[in-house]
């Protein structure tokens, strides 16, 4: 959430952060919102403090032995009470409205973000590795993994419907076998703590880092109220929920290794076919929370984290930073890594790494206490990132490592998670 007093007295600023997001202005309903809330509150405690002076004067009219006056003033008080009570309703209601508008509003993005409208306008910032030469047609991953008799996506369907896979045998421990690659690289390079948390969350988790309420139809619910988290950030950024935390003890830096959910709401006819877009998928999250100050150097090195597992793998990817209408609700700026897939023939998707600044830490209220300063707690920084999702660095494994005769060479750094497997043939 936007800091309320940043957007009172910078309210140009505002408009010209979500115009380079290419939303509309919202200065004007935040000033309407804002300034009927503070009016209420001028009245409501002109009120409280009649009341608590009328107080006072009946024990002064009954010691003088008026009464009549003390009666009055009682009744006054009485009539003030009723109404404080409503004033105090209607202040929630107020409240209500404006933190509803206010969670509403994306993030300002940084400066340095190039200004766009989609994907288009990304910006391409370095490249890495070399693609892969074939003699042959390379092939998409589904039809590999078909071929292999390892992926199954009618068994799927018939138990779960559309956007869902069965591995099975060697491509299900391959899939396994990265996953704990990452989290190897992730903990033992690069001294993330290995976490794991829970997949259903509350309400108040996702608003925390900015799902709800805006994109609720993106996600899975329970019938008791909880949701499916649709990252792992979710529940490692709300590790620090609430929380005051010691300068000294920043930067924490959480990993985990989930299941992720989403509804793909939206993305109809868009990567129907094999699994680069399914309702359930592993990813290797990584969160970070840190002072203001570290915030920036930290996203570089988050980054530079992801980066490190791709070129580990020997995969081609570029690295790209997000336009302002291609980046995320809560981001302040992005960096995607693209894989090449050479079934394809093009970059997709494999990592998204994105600052919030702190964002997400005023919906969570998450704090930290300056070391040697005697001042209020300060919000914390928040970033977030893929460390990679798992099933596409599954799909680059296997289009970039085929053979002609349709078989996978297992990559050297999985070799020992694989029993030192070196080719996935037909079972």
């Amino acid at each position: 959430m936007l800091d309320l007093k940043w957007i009172r007295e910078n309210p140009q600023a505002l408009d010209e952060a979500l115009e380079r997001r290419g939303a509309a202005a919202a200065s004007p309903e935040v000033r309407r919102l804002d300034e009927a809330r503070r009016e209420h509150l001028k009245v409501l405690q002109e009120w409280q403090s009649r009341r608590n002076e009328a107080s006072k004067e009946i024990g002064k009219a009954k010691a003088s032995g008026d009464a009549a006056r003390a009666d009055a003033i009682m009744a006054e008080v009485s009539d003030l009470k009723a109404k404080i009570q409503d004033g105090e309703r209607e202040e929630r209601r107020l409240d209500e409205e404006l933190n509803g508008f206010l969670a509403t509003l994306p993030n300002a993005p940084l400066p340095e973000v190039p200004r766009g409208a989609d994907e288009a306008d990304n910006v391409e910032v370095r490249r890495s590795g070399q693609r892969p030469a074939f003699s042959f047609k390379p092939k998409e991953h589904f039809e590999l993994g078909e071929a292999l008799g390892q992926m199954d996506f009618d068994a799927a369907a018939r138990m779960s419907g559309s956007r869902f896979t069965v591995l099975r045998g060697k491509l299900a421990r391959l899939e396994r076998a990265l996953g704990q690659f990452m989290l190897d690289v992730h903990t033992s390079e690069f001294g993330y703590e290995e976490v794991s948390p829970p997949l259903l969350v509350r309400d108040d988790a996702l608003y925390g880092t900015g799902q709800l309420p805006k994109f609720a139809e993106d996600l899975f619910r329970t019938t008791d109220g909880r949701w499916m988290i649709p990252t792992a950030e979710v529940s490692l950024t709300n590790l620090v929920r609430e929380a005051v935390l010691d300068e000294a003890s920043l930067p924490l830096r959480f990993t985990a290794l989930t299941p992720s959910f989403r509804s793909e709401a939206g993305s109809a006819g868009r990567d129907t076919r094999g699994m680069l877009r399914q309702h359930q998928f592993y990813k290797a999250e990584l969160v970070s929370i840190t002072t203001p100050e570290t915030s920036l150097a930290e996203h570089e090195r988050m980054t530079r984290a992801a980066e490190t597992v791709l070129e580990r793998l020997g995969l081609h990817y570029r690295t790209v930073v997000l336009c302002t209408g291609d980046m995320g609700f809560s981001s302040q700026k992005t960096y995607d890594i693209e894989v090449w897939l050479p079934g394809q023939d093009t970059f997709r998707e494999i990592s998204s790494c994105s600052v919030c600044g702190d964002f997400q830490a005023r919906r969570m209220n998450a704090r930290f206490r300056p070391s040697g300063e005697k001042v209020a707690p300060r919000f914390v920084h928040t970033l977030n990132g893929s460390g990679t999702a798992v099933g596409r660095a599954l799909i680059a494994v296997m289009e970039n490592y085929q053979t002609e005769v349709g078989e996978i060479r297992v990559p050297e750094v999985l070799r020992p998670y694989m029993g030192g497997l070196e080719i996935i043939g037909r079972e």
